[in-house]
Parts: C-alpha cells; sequence; structure tokens
C-alpha cells in the first residue's frame, strides 16, 4: 500500500488536474454502471456508454499528461497488497474444508443411475456417461426429453427392484429429488455433475468438468453424511429463493437468457421501490419488509447478495440453514449495499433451523419460490427446514475438491496481525489489552 500511495505522489509532479480526472473518471464510470443496473431505456443505454467511455476517457488524459507509468504503478501496488492481505488472513482450517472426507466403502452391486440426455447441453452424450456406467455395473434409466418424466416414482421403481444405490446425471433440481428417495430408503446416493452450473457437485468437490469421473465413486468411493432440505415437504440440496430472484426464474425465458433476465428485474431491486415485500422468521429473528431473500441448505462462506457463480458452502453438514435477506429502501442504501457487501445495514445474513416465510402487507395466498432453481408457486407461509446427515452421498476419494474461497478483508483483524499486541501493553490504537 505505501508503494501505491508514493506512486501517485509522485505523479502529483505532473500536475494534481491529472489525477483529479482519475476520481472524476472513476466516479463517473461507477455512476454509468449505476444507471445501467439501476433503470430500464434510454438512462439503461446512457450508463452503458458511460461505464465503458469514463475509463478510456481516464487512461487517454493519463498518457498525454504522463502518469499512465505511475497510475500501473500503483493499481499493481494496491493489487499485490490486497493478495497478501487475504492470504494473511486465510486459517488453516479453510485449507481442510476444501475437501470434505467420510469413510470408505465397499462399492454397490446393483446401482441404478437415472439420466437425463439434455442436461448441462448434452453431456450425457458427449462424456459417453451411459456407456462408461454400463461398464461398471450400473443399469442406466434414460429420460425421454420430449415427455415429462416422473423421476421420484422412477426412483422408487428402482429401490422396490432391488437397487442399493441411486444416481442422477442432471441438474440440481432433479438431484434433489432422487436425493430424497434415497433419504427415505437410507440408500447412497451419486451425483453426476451433469447440469449446467452443478453447484451441489461443487460443494462435494466433484469434477465438473468432466462428469464421468464421478463414476469413479461406483469402485473407488468413500460415503459422506450430508444434511437435506425440506421447504414445504419437496427436498432442496442448495437453496431456496424467494422474491426478486424467485421472479426471476419464474420469466419463461430465465432458461434460455439466464443474465439478461436478472438484469431486466434488478432495477426493482436497486430502486427499493416496486415489487412485494417478504416478511420471515428465521428461528426467533424477525426479517421484515425484505425484497430478496435466499435459503440455503448450510451457509454460504462469502455470503453474496447478488448470488454469483464462486460462492460455495465449505460444509454440508453443519445443521443449519444460511440466511440471506435483501431490503433496499432507496437509491443510498442500495449504493451502501454495492460497497460495504455484508456490512450494509440493508443485507441480514445470518443462520436457523427453521424460517418461514410470508408475503408481506396486501400480499396473496401464494408467492413464488425458487427451489435449487425450478420455478414454484406455494401458499404461505413456505417453512423451510433442514435434516440433519439424512444423505448419504458417495462419491469419489480421488476427486479435486472445491476452491477455498477468499476470506473476507477484515481491517481489524489485519491490523492486529501486523501489529501484534504484548499482553499488558498498549495496542496501535491506544487501547489496552487485558
Amino acid at each position: 500500500m505505501a508503494v501505491a500511495g508514493a506512486a501517485l505522489l509522485a505523479a502529483l509532479g505532473s500536475g494534481p488536474l491529472v489525477l483529479l480526472s482519475g476520481l472524476v473518471g472513476l466516479v463517473a464510470s461507477a455512476v454509468g454502471v449505476w444507471w445501467f443496473l439501476a433503470h430500464r431505456g434510454p438512462l439503461r443505454l446512457l450508463g452503458g456508454a458511460l461505464a465503458v467511455a469514463a475509463p478510456l476517457v481516464t487512461l487517454y488524459l493519463y498518457v498525454v499528461g504522463g502518469v499512465w507509468v505511475n497510475a500501473l504503478v500503483a493499481l499493481g501496488s494496491w493489487g499485490v497488497a490486497l493478495s497478501c492481505a487475504r492470504s494473511a488472513l486465510r486459517r488453516p482450517e479453510d485449507e481442510r474444508d476444501a475437501l470434505m472426507r467420510g469413510a470408505a466403502v465397499p462399492p454397490p452391486r446393483r446401482p441404478v443411475l437415472i439420466m437425463n440426455p439434455k442436461s448441462g447441453g448434452g453431456k450425457v452424450e458427449r462424456f459417453r456417461l451411459v456407456e462408461r456406467a454400463e461398464a461398471l455395473g450400473a443399469r442406466v434409466v434414460l429420460l425421454d426429453p420430449s415427455a415429462p418424466a416422473d423421476v421420484a416414482g422412477l426412483a422408487r421403481k428402482a429401490v422396490a427392484e432391488g437397487a442399493d444405490l441411486l444416481g442422477v446425471a442432471g441438474g440440481d433440481g432433479t438431484q434433489a429429488l432422487v436425493a430424497e428417495v434415497a433419504a427415505e430408503h437410507d440408500l447412497p446416493f451419486l451425483v453426476i455433475s451433469a447440469g449446467t452450473r452443478n453447484h451441489f457437485a461443487l460443494d462435494l468437490g466433484l469434477d465438473r468438468t468432466d462428469p464421468s469421473r464421478c463414476l469413479d465413486a461406483l469402485t473407488d468411493g468413500e460415503e459422506l453424511r450430508v444434511d437435506l432440505g425440506d421447504v414445504a415437504g419437496r427436498p432442496f440440496v442448495n437453496t431456496v429463493s424467494f422474491g426478486v430472484y424467485a421472479d426471476v426464474v419464474q420469466h419463461p425465458e430465465y432458461r434460455d437468457d439466464k443474465a439478461g433476465t436478472a438484469i431486466d428485474v434488478l432495477p426493482d431491486l436497486l430502486q427499493g421501490g416496486e415489487g412485494d415485500r417478504l416478511d420471515a422468521l428465521a428461528d426467533s429473528t424477525p426479517l421484515t419488509g425484505q425484497q430478496a431473500l435466499l435459503v440455503s441448505n448450510n451457509p454460504y462462506a462469502a455470503p453474496d447478495p447478488f448470488g454469483t457463480v464462486a460462492a460455495r458452502r465449505t460444509r454440508l453438514d453443519g445443521g443449519e440453514l444460511g440466511v440471506i435477506g435483501v431490503r433496499v429502501d432507496g437509491a443510498a442504501q442500495a449504493a451502501e449495499l454495492a460497497v460495504l457487501g455484508t456490512q450494509a445495514t440493508g443485507l441480514n445474513v445470518l443462520t436457523a433451523r427453521r424460517v418461514e416465510v410470508g408475503g408481506g402487507p396486501g400480499a396473496g395466498a401464494v408467492i413464488s419460490v425458487a427451489v435449487d432453481g425450478e420455478a414454484l408457486t406455494l401458499p404461505t407461509p413456505v417453512v423451510c427446514t433442514l435434516r440433519p446427515r439424512a444423505l448419504r452421498v458417495l462419491v469419489p476419494r480421488d476427486r479435486p475438491g472445491s476452491p477455498v474461497p477468499p476470506p473476507r478483508l477484515d481491517w481489524r483483524r489485519l491490523t492486529r496481525l501486523a501489529f501484534p499486541e504484548e499482553p499488558g501493553r498498549s495496542g496501535p490504537w491506544g487501547s489496552r489489552t487485558p
């Protein structure tokens, strides 16, 4: 950080107006991003143009002013400082949580795998999952893409015919339906990462780039005991979403254009005026007037109100639901949420064993709900609970593991690490340690 500051001070000799232009460009770019995300129509187009033009103009002024080298040094030094800070804040247990370990078990004798050939853009065919599974002794039930299937019914039929393992090559919604049947009969469950995003597979440490590697569990596997979520009598392995995100999933165009659909409804959240509000009770903690609510099977390591792909759960056997609620009452609070993240007053992050969700004042008797990405409409109140360690998941012993999420930048803890206090002596802020 000192190097970054020195580089900026050195640039003052080339004229403070050049540095001032950098600050103006940063503000203008932020305003452009805000207009693009929080508005529709001409203002959104103007915001997009401003967000792109502002940094380009700033770069041009830096080159003309002869301080572009200083700017690069400052940015590079700041990036190195942040990287070092995150490394210092990383705990040893973070690395251990990258891969849950279970107990070695003998291979199943009569495994039955249900495969959706459409899932993940055709991964079943592309990775020859049917042929590879049958070569390992599994019976494959291939779903008909042209007709709706009772996946849970197919799983129960397989159990009645003597299956000693159930598995799914498909999306997380299909995984949850078969997982419930496996949990009911206390059978091991095999996850094959043939969906589009494979969040459940990510948190189990499975290989999402090559789903055929998940089949290694049939010959060399270990068993994990993980929690299984329940929402209004329906299972879920990842998340249940209410409010703005659930409304996004309800759109017919969502499956073909997830990002575009999300951007289209973001103004309702960021401007804080439109859309229904939700009231929830997380154990004994009330959450009122929420615009978006996310309930997860175990909490996420780095709670993200905007649901980035990188978010993950370090454990799936903690026995608690993760709860993230968003309430934005205007532009100022939305800006605070964007800048402060988990420290913003508009964001509630907590854990609970039971979450009850209902509509706010004037809401109807049903609300939109997204269960593992599947759009539903459920009567209120909607109750979410967890069945601790109810699911036996069979995974390969040799699997890549999950990426360790970067620790949150806790400046107070970072200061204590940089300036350790001795017992009985004053700390860096003049306080006495006990």
